[in-house]
């Protein structure tokens, strides 16, 4: 039965994770760089002048890394404007302190082409400007920075939006923009110390990868820029056993999302297998749509821990399960543990139903399941506590613990439907405990 979840058989219930679990693997650390197998791009022609279109030169440098077995290819300081590039495997990138990897905002160095993006695969869209497809073993490295120049972008995207007719369902892919960085179908990647800066589209796409770390590397958007669309920091897709760790966020759509498919029919989807086993720990989230999200493309999300965080005055959600309608979902094992919020606005749980680009291509509405979901060792103030709301008549919400949780919240109240055994354990705001 299309419409259901039961028999799909990664539906079956899995394991309930304790909250004190070990970590579910040693991840490596970033791997030390072979000085004799340095190819700096300015040996092949790129030009640090802010301005030069060195696609050609830095993807020869590239395609000769390769060629000798591989090696790490080296951007000096200075802004090298490029194009789409594409790392091969056991071809490793560093990013020099003072470095500058620039998008060309001239979207014809960014050729169309089928990709993966936003739980699909679109038979045109623009690729990143660092795309890496089966490079197991892959080093992102440096104190460089990662600039998707995207300003300009963005203007042309709410430009376009608001003369639309529907503009709440206006498609985000409807606007040519790279990404800063697509790795797919890799495994033992590592991404270290990079800035991402200013991308046109999602910073960090990862897909179908396995034991993942991102490390020290920061995402962020201008502070005057309002609403940069669609800039998540890292978005997980149909991902397993990723690790983000001392990570610094400050963007203006979701921080961590995690991604797969969507439509009635998602459970099929044999190229969208579930995100699991992701931990997120001791990150600052200084701004964003949300902390950790699941959805708005996603079907099983499971076995994820966000721990022992800062959230600043610029986020505003916490933890965010995006109800589909029209999407069988299966949500479970999630926990977050440890956080420190300090803002006056926000809510510290949204799970509720998510309605933008509604389609149930003619099939009966889908049932999902949430349980499982855990918020233990909360403290410092925020604007609400949020909201915990099915999709009525097709979403199971079962099993959620409120625990050790201290805060002052400008809304001191909780708005909590359709959830069965939902716990309270020592929760307190402003000073009293809550009550249902």
């Amino acid at each position: 039965m299309r419409s259901g979840m039961p028999n799909h058989p990664l539906n079956r219930r899995s394991f309930t994770l304790s909250l004190l679990a070990t970590p579910f693997l040693a991840l490596p650390a970033c791997a030390t760089l072979d000085d004799s197998q340095r190819f700096a791009i300015t040996a092949f022609g790129a030009v640090a002048d802010d301005r030069t279109v060195n696609t050609a030169a830095i993807q020869k440098a590239i395609d000769h890394a390769a060629g000798q077995g591989g090696g790490t290819v080296v951007v000096p300081a200075g802004v090298f404007v490029s194009g789409a590039l594409f790392l091969k495997p056991k071809v490793n990138l560093h990013l020099d302190k003072g470095a500058v990897l620039k998008c060309s905002t001239e979207l014809s160095n960014f050729p169309a082409q089928r990709t993966r993006i936003e739980g699909h695969f679109a038979p045109s869209f623009n690729p990143a400007l660092v795309n890496a497809n089966g490079c197991d073993g892959l080093v992102i490295s440096g104190e460089g920075t990662l600039d998707g120049a995207g300003r300009p972008i963005w203007d042309r995207f709410w430009q376009l939006r608001n003369a639309a007719p529907d503009p709440h369902n206006f498609a985000n892919i409807s606007v040519p923009r790279a990404r800063l960085a697509l790795i797919e179908r890799s495994r033992g990647v590592t991404v270290e110390g990079v800035t991402f800066k200013d991308s046109q589209f999602w910073n960090l796409h990862l897909y179908r990868c396995q034991d993942v770390t991102v490390r020290g590397a920061r995402f962020e958007v201008p502070d005057d820029y309002k609403q940069a669309p669609s800039t998540d920091g890292v978005d997980l897709d149909s991902c397993q056993r990723v690790t983000i760790e001392n990570c610094y966020f400050s963007v203006t759509d979701d921080c961590i999302a995690a991604k797969g498919s969507k439509g009635p029919f998602a459970m099929d989807d044999k190229d969208s297998p579930p995100v699991e086993q992701i931990r997120v720990r001791n990150c600052e989230f200084r701004r964003g749509h949300g902390v950790m999200t699941l959805g708005s493309e996603a079907t099983i999300v499971r076995d994820v821990i966000v721990e022992n965080c800062k959230v600043g005055p610029g986020v505003s959600n916490v933890a965010v399960l995006k109800l589909r309608a029209d999407t069988p979902q299966h949500y479970e094992n999630i926990h977050f543990r440890g956080l420190t919020l300090d803002s006056e606005r926000g809510l510290i749980v949204a799970f509720r139903p998510w309605t933008q680009y509604f389609n149930l291509k003619g099939a009966p509405p889908p049932k999902s399941v949430v349980r499982n979901i855990s918020l233990v060792d909360i403290k410092g103030r925020f604007g609400t506590f949020g909201k915990i709301a099915p999709n009525p008549g097709q979403t199971e919400i079962a099993d959620i613990l409120l625990k050790d949780i201290d805060v002052d919240l400008k809304t001191g109240t909780l708005d909590a439907t359709g959830a069965s055994n939902l716990r309270l354990e020592n929760v307190r705001v402003n000073g009293k405990p809550l009550t249902l």
